[in-house]
């Protein structure tokens, strides 16, 4: 993606057994992890049900994250045809933390962030938050592959339960994402490649096209897999190889939709979704403050 701009942008699971059907707990909020577990039902497996082939978009090309596109004058990278092996994306990248205990959903928030977790994001003096304002959230989510996969988010401290509650409804929902990590101030710095698809929160950064910061600079944001919801605006896409899909009207694995669970989970907790904005469009983009 560009050079401020780290791409991005995973869960969940089917219908809720009996468990399911009573109030979750509530994460536990101190100094050091909490738990909020579903118990593992139907559909709530931890591995997907093996393949004698692989299906097409499943595998990550060779290529991924490699390929530097030329920079523009907008300060991105050069927009390209979406290529053949990403049009109908549906692979999961490797966690990069240790899976959660258990089976089913399960978070853990650590409130404030450990020192060690927030000097490997890219908060830095002058942002808009304080170190001390952040949560590390840890969840489970459903790949692509419809196995259970551990993420990370850092958020603002007094939106971490309800952030916990909207990736728990997309759990059950089965909704699919391929990465959830922080990003760090090397993503920042890096070659715009384009294909990036991370699901993130906290970046201390502006907003696209801007000066001011963004909502992901206070944690009060997070777009959910960037690529197959990318931003647009005039000639600017990002990610640069997701054209594809900006015609939402062929809805593939991991898209939001108007009427899907995650604008309704997003919706719940009273965030705004940048699909529905009229100047431009920001399909991975979801808000306390709606920008």
């Amino acid at each position: 993606m560009r050079r401020l701009l780290p791409l991005l942008v995973l869960l969940l699971v089917a219908c809720s057994s009996p468990e399911e059907s009573a109030a979750p707990p509530e994460p536990t909020r101190t100094g050091t992890p909490g738990t909020s577990e579903l118990p593992g039902g139907p559909g709530n497996s931890d591995t997907a049900p093996p393949t004698t082939a692989p299906v097409p978009g499943a595998t990550p090309p060779a290529w991924l994250g490699t390929r530097a596109l030329p920079v523009t004058a907008s300060g991105y990278g050069e927009v390209r045809p979406t290529p053949r092996e990403l049009r109908r994306r549906r692979f999961t990248l490797p966690d990069r933390l240790p899976m959660l205990p258990g089976s089913g959903f399960r978070a853990r928030v650590a409130d404030p962030a450990p020192d060690e977790v927030v000097a490997r994001s890219t908060w830095a003096r002058g942002c808009p938050v304080d170190r001390s304002g952040l949560a590390w959230v840890r969840l489970t989510f459903r790949g692509f592959d419809g196995a259970r996969h551990t993420g990370e988010l850092l958020v603002a401290s007094p939106v971490a339960d309800d952030v916990v509650a909207v990736f728990r409804e997309l759990w059950r929902a089965d909704f699919p994402l391929e990465e959830m990590r922080i990003s760090t101030p090397a993503d920042l710095e890096a070659e715009p490649t384009g294909d990036g698809n991370n699901t993130e929160a906290f970046v201390c950064r502006p907003v696209t096209g801007g000066t001011s910061y963004s909502q992901h600079a206070y944690g009060t944001a997070i777009d959910v897999n960037s690529f197959q919801n990318p931003y647009e605006k005039g000639d600017v896409v990002l990610p640069e190889l997701a054209s594809s899909y900006l015609d939402r009207g062929r809805v593939r694995p991991g898209m939001i939709t108007a009427d899907g669970p995650v604008v309704r989970a997003f919706g719940a907790i009273g965030w705004g979704w940048g699909g529905a904005w009229r100047s431009l469009k920001d399909y991975q983009h979801f808000s306390l403050n709606d920008r």
